[in-house]
């Protein structure tokens, strides 16, 4: 039977192997920059609004509004968040959308129309489905909620724009591939898309350290050069 969620170390083993064997190209990129992390979020309501508090943020930044939106609301539960006014939302660094996002989540969620609890059973184009169809739940969010908060190994975040640009990179192809591209790129690597996502992540964040080296040290060449030239000849 095949492996639909990532929960321990072994598990991943697995997985990167299933992969490699799929596309030989992973193995190559394993090498280069080494195994991705497990990292898993907390899922439920509390582990989707964190998803959701974070777009479009610095990591500073949210983890900000996160820590006050957490000790605002402890535990963080739909009908806490259903009875919140919104001025006291905006005041913990809400912007207006968010906060209608978080609290069409919570009514979904308490009236029974998303699920939360079940999510894991379903595979993960039916489990981003029912996600998506909740107002201010988006592709990139079910995705990454599927991928990080649930381990699904099927997840595939197409429209996340780090992972575009180290599809990118890691394949050497002329441009950023488009949402659609990505998802016609990754259906050979069914189903451990989510897999296939945290090696390119973290082959992407090599790569981008191994540049900015580089780039360093060829700036640090330079100023040395220009200093030569400016003492002359000995």
């Amino acid at each position: 039977m095949t492996q639909t969620h990532i929960h321990t170390e072994a598990e991943l083993d697995a997985a990167l192997a299933a992969l490699s064997r799929a596309d030989p190209r992973f193995a190559a990129l394993l090498a280069a920059a080494g195994r991705p992390p497990l990292r898993r979020r907390p899922d439920g309501f509390a582990g989707l609004a964190a998803i959701i508090v974070a777009q479009q943020l610095s990591t500073a930044s949210a983890n900000a509004i996160w820590g006050r939106l957490a000790a605002a609301f402890d535990p963080l539960e739909p009908a806490a968040i259903l009875r919140a006014r919104a001025t006291r939302l905006a005041r913990i660094g809400l912007s207006a959308a968010k906060i209608r996002a978080l609290k069409e989540i919570a009514r979904a969620v308490s009236r029974g129309k998303l699920a939360l609890a079940t999510l894991p059973e379903l595979p993960a184009d039916a489990a981003h489905a029912a996600l998506t169809a909740v107002h201010g739940i988006g592709p990139w969010t079910a995705d990454i909620y599927l991928l990080s908060c649930l381990g699904h190994a099927d997840a595939w975040p197409a429209g996340d724009l780090a992972l575009q640009e180290a599809v990118r990179v890691a394949f050497a192809l002329p441009a950023r591939p488009s949402s659609k591209e990505m998802q016609a790129l990754a259906e050979p690597w069914r189903p451990w898309r989510a897999v296939a996502a945290r090696v390119l992540w973290t082959y992407y964040r090599a790569a981008a350290a191994e540049a900015a080296k580089k780039s360093a040290r060829s700036g640090a060449q330079k100023s040395d050069s220009i200093e030569d030239k400016r003492k002359g000849p000995c």
